[in-house]
């Protein structure tokens, strides 16, 4: 039941988050307020997938505008007869919700990559990806951090970042989920009220 009621409020909870995403990925193009690096492309790679600007950011804020505009009830019925268009109108939302699930968790899947790869920064070597090889082991390795000369706090700017793009993304992942979930529950009850008032059940 309350799942039913927060339809509305799930879509809405997605326009947030997927703001909020976009600004989040822009900020890992400027470490420390720097657009030096950005211009000379001495970021990591995984950052020139532009997942939060696109996936998890524009077109997941796309899909909730729609979403939201179909549970309008001044939405264009698409059928004469009521139960028809809310079947239609829950089956165009479950499609929109799966492709949802589908940008938000592409998204996550990227962004734990890029923070299990680490930052791309200059070091006595020279600039590489100096923790690619520890497959995460550097998040906690607190001193292995200094190593990273340039940009100053790189890896600082990486965990953070990349960590709340991860928990928006994921945010975003169970939210489609639910909705998939709360309109699968009135496709199927109201296809079994239409079969119920047809004589059929």
């Amino acid at each position: 039941m309350a799942l039913e009621a927060c339809r509305s409020c799930l879509s809405c909870l997605l326009i947030p988050l997927a703001l909020w995403s976009i600004v989040v990925n822009v900020l890992l193009y400027f470490p420390n307020g720097n657009a030096s690096y950005a211009t000379s492309f001495q970021l990591p790679n995984y950052v020139w997938y532009f997942e939060g600007i696109c996936f998890s950011g524009v077109m997941i804020l796309l899909l909730a505008v729609i979403l939201i505009a179909l549970e309008c009830s001044a939405f264009h019925q698409c059928c004469q007869s009521e139960s028809c268009n809310k079947t239609y109108r829950s089956f165009i939302s479950i499609v929109l919700a799966l492709l949802g699930v589908a940008f938000s968790g592409y998204s996550c899947i990227i962004f734990t990559l890029g923070l299990i790869q680490g930052p791309f920064c200059n070091s006595s070597n020279g600039w590489d990806y100096i923790f690619k090889n520890t497959v995460g082991g550097y998040l906690t390795d607190y001193s292995a951090w200094s190593q990273c000369t340039e940009p100053a706090n790189a890896v600082e700017w990486n965990i953070i970042l990349l960590s709340i793009l991860i928990a928006l993304s994921g945010l975003q992942l169970i939210i489609c989920f639910l909705k998939v979930a709360a309109e699968l529950k009135r496709t199927l009850c109201g296809t079994y009220s239409v079969f119920v008032q047809a004589g059929i059940l």
